[in-house]
């Protein structure tokens, strides 16, 4: 069976199904979402929906605790490199 019959397939269940069929059916989709690659490290390394989303919000905390170097200091400091 193809994408194509796999989708008709589905879509008939889905369409006819009761409320807990779509909730397990969602949590599936929600799970595949999170472990789907979604960009990848500089070493080459992938990285999953759900590594992303930590990092950025990680990031977003430093960002708020002031862990951050501005451009002009940024480029003061690679002067001396």
């Amino acid at each position: 069976m193809g994408a194509l019959e796999l989708r008709d397939s589905i879509l008939e269940y889905i369409n006819t199904a009761d409320e807990r069929l779509l909730k397990v059916v969602k949590a599936v989709i929600d799970s595949y979402q999170e472990e789907e690659i979604v960009a990848f490290s500089v070493d080459g390394k992938p990285i999953t929906r759900s590594t992303y989303q930590a990092e950025v919000a990680n990031a977003k905390l430093e960002i708020q605790k002031g862990g951050f170097i501005s451009q002009d200091d940024l480029e003061k400091e690679s002067e001396n490199w």
